[in-house]
């Protein structure tokens, strides 16, 4: 086994998900990247490490979305192991390579036909196999939630058999799904997102979601990229999650929006070079704003004004079931600049103040 440090570090990316459940116990694998807090192995999800070798890279590097932190396989046995030392870095690496592996390595066959699990390739075709929203249990989820426009738009589908895995060892769940596909800049479909639905009914407790551990997930290649509504050219806005998205654009119909799918992808959302105003609706939390200052620091080292959408409670979707349409009009319009109030809601009426 080579001694120099590239030659450790393409040894371990072979043995990638290894390493990742000996030193990121704590994490989980989804799709054909690991989940963690970060390095030093804190829950969370955040982190991404990239188990599979893809067009983005090869297998084992990493990046985390949180801090913009990036690095390879030696860099979490580092971090994970509090080694200051490359040479304690390497042995330990060593050490770890020469452990048996209770599981058989993977197979290097390659089958064509199939894409693989959690990769765009895979969200592509799911997004294919489902059905436009109107008419379904997905119109009627987002109509209990307050969301009565814009169920025909060509981001969001409906599966009434999407498979559900709690984790690896678990066994497949089929429920209902609301799908909505995840895309670059360029508009080429990167990955979905699913929400998971309960077929009997709306209670208070899970809003419309089904009775499963996570009813939302997301697979593709996620980071940077977004659930995207109209083209953004000059101005946008951004958020966190579909629902909150959605309902800012049943109030500002005209206006591009982007749903960044989690806080942390929300910090790490790409920006359109043409970009000259971005409205970044935040979450009424520690984690909102967190990614809000993130993504205002990256807006304004780009030339880009940022401005800060605050709701009332604790997000925008809980604001429109609470106060209704035509009050979260006036409180956008009286966020928006000027202009832009003009430009994408008109005159309101109804008035709001904080």
């Amino acid at each position: 086994m080579g001694r120099h440090p590239h030659d450790l570090a393409h040894h371990l990316s072979r043995e990638a998900e290894a390493v990742c459940r000996y030193y990121l116990s704590n994490g989980r694998r989804q799709g054909s990247y690991w989940m963690v807090g970060d390095a030093r192995n804190t829950p969370g999800r955040s982190m991404f490490v990239r188990l599979i070798a893809s067009r983005k890279g090869p297998a084992g590097k990493w990046t985390d979305a949180a801090t913009g932190q990036h690095g390879d396989l030696l860099d979490i046995i580092r971090e994970s192991c509090g080694l200051l030392d490359f040479r304690d870095v390497a042995d330990e690496a060593r050490r770890f390579l020469n452990l048996p592996r209770s599981d058989p390595a993977p197979s290097l066959k390659v089958t064509h036909n199939k894409p693989l699990a959690g990769s765009p390739q895979a969200a592509a075709r799911l997004f294919a196999m489902a059905q436009p929203v109107a008419g379904t249990l997905a119109e009627s989820y987002l109509r209990k939630r307050g969301i009565a426009a814009l169920v025909e738009d060509g981001e969001l589908r409906f599966h009434p058999r999407c498979y559900y895995r709690s984790d690896d060892d678990s066994g497949t769940e089929i429920w209902p799904a609301l799908i909505a596909r995840v895309t670059d800049l360029k508009g080429r479909a990167t990955g979905v997102h699913r929400t998971w639905l309960d077929p009997d009914g709306f209670d208070r407790v899970r809003l419309g979601k089904a009775p499963i551990d996570t009813p939302r997930r997301a697979m593709g290649d996620l980071l940077g990229n977004a659930v995207r509504f109209g083209v953004a050219d000059d101005v946008l806005t951004a958020g966190e999650g579909i629902e909150t998205i959605l309902s800012l654009r049943c109030a500002a119909p005209a206006m591009p929006m982007a749903a960044a799918l989690s806080a942390n992808h929300l910090a790490a959302l790409l920006l359109p070079l043409t970009l000259r105003r971005i409205y970044i609706a935040r979450d009424a939390d520690a984690a909102g704003d967190l990614a809000v200052a993130a993504l205002t620091e990256r807006a304004m080292q780009a030339g880009i004004e940022t401005i800060a959408l605050s709701p009332r409670l604790s997000d925008f979707n809980e604001d429109l079931q609470t106060f209704g349409l035509g009050e979260l009009r006036s409180a956008l319009q009286l966020q928006f600049t000027p202009q832009d109030a003009i430009r994408f809601i008109g005159p309101v009426v109804t008035k709001w103040s904080r």
